[in-house]
C-alpha cells in the first residue's frame, strides 16, 4: 500500500459517497488508474465494504455501556458455544475476546435503563458460561473513529500533550 492508497481510503473515509471523478482529481490521477487502485483494495480486502453511519439516539438507542463478561469454564466447548451466541445477540456494537479477565468486552446499545435491565435478564444472563458480569455506562462518547482511520495518523504529527513536549531552550 503506497500513499496515493492511503490517500484514497483517507477520502473515501471522510465520504464514501465521492463519485470516482472527485475522487480522482482530490487524488492526482485520472478516472481510469483511480477505478483500478479502488477495485483492487476492493478485492484484496482492505476496503471491506462502504457503510451508512447512523445517529444512535436519532433512532431512540441513547443508552450506551460496557459489559465485562467472564466465563465459569475455559474449556473449548463453552468458549464456543458463548461466542456462537454473542454473535447473534440484538443491540450488540461490539464484541471482543480479552487476554486475562475478564474474558470478554461487549459494547451495547438501547433506549434506556429499562431496555438495558431487560436486555441483561433476557439474553447475557442466559449466555452459556456466564459466571459474572460487570458493567459500566458510558457517560460521553469523546473519540469514535473507525479502525481505518488509526493508521492515517502518524505519531510524529500528533499533538503532544505538555509534559511530553520537548522544553525551549535557554
Amino acid at each position: 500500500m503506497d500513499e496515493t492508497d492511503r490517500k484514497i481510503i483517507s477520502h473515501l473515509r471522510d465520504n464514501a459517497r465521492m463519485s470516482l471523478t472527485d475522487l480522482a482529481g482530490r487524488i492526482g490521477l485520472t478516472v481510469a488508474p483511480t477505478h483500478r487502485r479502488l477495485r483492487r483494495l476492493e478485492e484484496e480486502g482492505v476496503i471491506t465494504g462502504y457503510r451508512t453511519l447512523v445517529d444512535p439516539g436519532a433512532l431512540g438507542l441513547g443508552f450506551e455501556a460496557a459489559l465485562f463478561l467472564t466465563l465459569n469454564h475455559d474449556n473449548l466447548e463453552t468458549i464456543e458455544a458463548f461466542e456462537r451466541a454473542v454473535t447473534r445477540l440484538p443491540h450488540v456494537l461490539q464484541a471482543q475476546r480479552l487476554f486475562g479477565n475478564p474474558g470478554y468486552l461487549l459494547r451495547v446499545r438501547t433506549e434506556d435503563l429499562e431496555s438495558y435491565n431487560r436486555f441483561i435478564d433476557r439474553y447475557i444472563a442466559t449466555l452459556p458460561g456466564i459466571d459474572r458480569i460487570t458493567s459500566t455506562l458510558v457517560a460521553k462518547n469523546l473519540v469514535m473513529r473507525p479502525a481505518h482511520g488509526l493508521f492515517m495518523e502518524r505519531d510524529e504529527d500528533a499533538p503532544r500533550p505538555a509534559a511530553d513536549r520537548p522544553r525551549p531552550r535557554r
